[in-house]
C-alpha cells in the first residue's frame, strides 16, 4: 500500500508541534521562535524554512496543554490563576481603555513563564502611556503585529510589570473594537472583556474551595 503523503506531512507537522510545545512551556519561547527552532531539529536547516511543513498556533497550543497535564498538572492551574487574577486588576484600573485580554492567559495554556497580553481600544496610544507614566509605571514601547493580519500596520504596545507579572498591551485605535469581537464558530475566544474574564477568575476561586472541601472531607 502506498502512504499517503498527506499522513507524512501531518506527521512532520505533529512532531515539530510537541517540540515546538515543550520549548514554549519550558523555556517560555514564543509561537513563532519555538516552531521555527523545532522544525530546524525535526527537517533540518534546508528544509525548516518550508512553511506548508509547520504546524498552526491552534496544533502547538493543543500540545502546550498536554505538557501541562502531563508534567506541571500539580502546578499549572494554580499559575494560571494567578495570573488571571493580576491581569483582571490591570483590567480594571485600565477599564476607560476598554482591556481585552489575550493570550495563554485566556485560553487556559499559561505556565511558569507566560506573561499578560492585553489589546486596548483608545483615543490615542498616548493617552494610555500617560496614564501609567502618571501612576509611577515603567513603560516600555515596540511594536506587534495587528490582530487582523499583515495588511494592517503594526501597533504600538506598551510593556511594565504589575504586581510582578509582565504585561504586554497593544494599543489599538477604538474604530477597531467593532472587528474585535469577530471569531468563527467552535474556535476558543481568542480575547475576553473585564467581565469575562472577572467570571473566568471566580470560577477558579469556586474550583479551588471545591478541592479543598472535597480534601477536607476525606
Amino acid at each position: 500500500m502506498m502512504q499517503n503523503p498527506h499522513d507524512d506531512i501531518a506527521q512532520v507537522r505533529a512532531r515539530i508541534a510537541t517540540l515546538a510545545a515543550r520549548l514554549v512551556a519550558q523555556d517560555g519561547a514564543d509561537y513563532g521562535s519555538a516552531k521555527r527552532k523545532a522544525a530546524r531539529q525535526v527537517l533540518g536547516e534546508t528544509n525548516a524554512g518550508k512553511r506548508d511543513l509547520l504546524p498552526d498556533d491552534a496544533q502547538v497550543e493543543e500540545e502546550v496543554r498536554q505538557y501541562h497535564a502531563l508534567f506541571n498538572a500539580d502546578t499549572q492551574p494554580a499559575r494560571l490563576q494567578q495570573l488571571r487574577v493580576a491581569a483582571l486588576a490591570v483590567m480594571e484600573q485600565l477599564a476607560d481603555f476598554n482591556p481585552f485580554l489575550t493570550g495563554a492567559v485566556l485560553n487556559g495554556s499559561a505556565g511558569a513563564h507566560d506573561d499578560i497580553h492585553l489589546q486596548l481600544f483608545a483615543d490615542s496610544a498616548k493617552a494610555v502611556q500617560i496614564y501609567l507614566l502618571n501612576r509611577n509605571v515603567t513603560i516600555d514601547i515596540g511594536e506587534t503585529g495587528h490582530f487582523k493580519g499583515a495588511r494592517h500596520d503594526p501597533v504600538e504596545t506598551v510593556s511594565f510589570l504589575w504586581q510582578g507579572e509582565g504585561v504586554h498591551a497593544e494599543l489599538y485605535e477604538e474604530h477597531d473594537l467593532r472587528g474585535a469581537r469577530k471569531q468563527k464558530s467552535g474556535e476558543r475566544p481568542v480575547r475576553a472583556d473585564l467581565a469575562e474574564v472577572r467570571a473566568l477568575v471566580e470560577a477558579g476561586v469556586i474550583s479551588d474551595n471545591t478541592k479543598n472541601t472535597e480534601h477536607g472531607n476525606e
